[in-house]
């Protein structure tokens, strides 16, 4: 039962058949699909882990000390009992829908809140999210790594199954649905089909619109001219844009895992340019997009090719020995390094460092150690063993 506020007519018929024909629109594209592939090994999952283990590790935790568990029963039961209670009063206009803005975005849709039914099985989602997620945390005795990916594996699996996620518990979904005869479920469709092609059976999600960058119109827009090269980067040296400049050059290190032209998309929004504009002689490192050939290439190399080759560089084009260095997240922590390395040589080349996203101290990484374990890393070397290097 719907509230009367509600504004969406909802026609179960039209609902269904729309559905029926969007199925067999659907398997067309997919046999298109299927019969473009060759390899069918190419669906595989990869190498395994030792996450079953973990798990395993869990529900031994939890037998032995069912405490949790119970714990989080009861809660379950009384939270369930909560929301049926304020369910059945708005069902029987006793009480009127919430006038709160949701804090969870999948839940911003008026529906959600207006709407008894849509109401009802969010907040049945959420109390059975907080059950599930509750429960692994409060078991006790586990390593902190396997508790750690336990919890990130385990809040995946709780978000996968939000009824924001499928067709027939979203609101939104289903009044695009209506609108469009289908022909949103189709795009989407189409565009992970798109994907999977794009990774040879693997799903690679296309971030952006390929297109929609021109270079020099809308991304690296600020004028340039590449000074140095060799086999990992080439430095750029941006022309002046004020009469003056000052006497210190800046050089910018990017990850190699980004490009620079992050930080230099088009001018309202360009840090390059702004710093340029401040009247600094601006140097940015552009790395290149490793293959094969420079398997044998590892952090050091990046260092002493990188900002220490740029250093070189930048003395012998200004004549200026000390430079202000900026680095930006994975281009910072190599910037750190280089800071070490030149100050156990005794080398005062760098004047200042600026590190933005820039992650030092590897004790606390948050939710990255998911992926870096003893395990993984393992995996990723035999990855980059047998290809060279590391693709998207």
């Amino acid at each position: 039962m719907a509230d009367q506020s509600t504004q969406t007519s909802w026609d179960p018929l039209a609902l269904a058949e729309q559905l029926q024909n969007i199925a067999k629109q659907s398997q067309v594209l997919m046999q298109r699909f299927v019969s473009n592939q060759t390899d069918p090994t190419k669906f595989g999952m990869g190498d395994t882990s030792t996450l079953g283990f973990d798990f395993a590790d869990l529900m031994t935790k939890m037998s032995a000390d069912p405490t949790a568990v119970a714990k989080a029963q009861i809660d379950l039961v009384n939270d369930n009992l909560a929301v049926w209670q304020k369910s059945a009063e708005r069902m029987f206009n006793l009480r009127a829908p919430e006038t709160d803005k949701p804090k969870d975005k999948r839940f911003k849709h008026p529906d959600w809140t207006e709407n008894a039914v849509f109401h009802f099985v969010k907040e049945s989602y959420l109390v059975a999210a907080k059950s599930i997620l509750s429960t692994v945390r409060d078991v006790k005795g586990m390593d902190e790594a396997a508790a750690r990916k336990v919890d990130f594996y385990t809040r995946q699996f709780v978000d996968a199954l939000s009824p924001s996620n499928f067709i027939a518990t979203n609101p939104e979904v289903l009044t695009a649905t209506l609108e469009s005869g289908g022909q949103n479920l189709l795009r989407g469709l189409a565009n992970l089909l798109s994907d999977l092609s794009r990774g040879d059976g693997r799903l690679s999600i296309k971030m952006t619109d390929m297109k929609a960058f021109r270079l020099g119109e809308n991304i690296a827009t600020t004028p340039g001219k590449i000074i140095y090269q060799n086999n990992l980067m080439q430095l750029i040296q941006y022309a002046p844009s004020t009469r003056e400049v000052r006497r210190q050059p800046l050089l910018i290190i990017p990850p190699w895992i980004n490009k620079f032209y992050v930080l230099d998309l088009q001018p309202r929004n360009s840090l390059i340019k702004w710093a340029v504009d401040q009247g600094h002689t601006v140097f940015v490192i552009s790395w290149v997009n490793p293959d094969e050939k420079l398997a044998e290439k590892g952090f050091e190399d990046y260092m002493l090719e990188g900002p220490i080759a740029a250093l070189d560089a930048v003395e012998r084009v200004t004549g200026e020995r000390r430079v202000n260095a900026v680095g930006y997240c994975l281009g910072g922590t190599l910037l750190a390094s280089t800071a070490a390395y030149l100050a156990a040589k005794n080398d005062d080349r760098l004047a200042s460092a600026t590190y933005f996203v820039t992650l030092v101290d590897f004790t606390e990484v948050g939710d990255m150690a998911v992926f870096i374990d003893n395990e993984q890393l393992a995996s990723l070397e035999r990855r980059m063993h047998d290809q060279g290097y590391l693709d998207a």
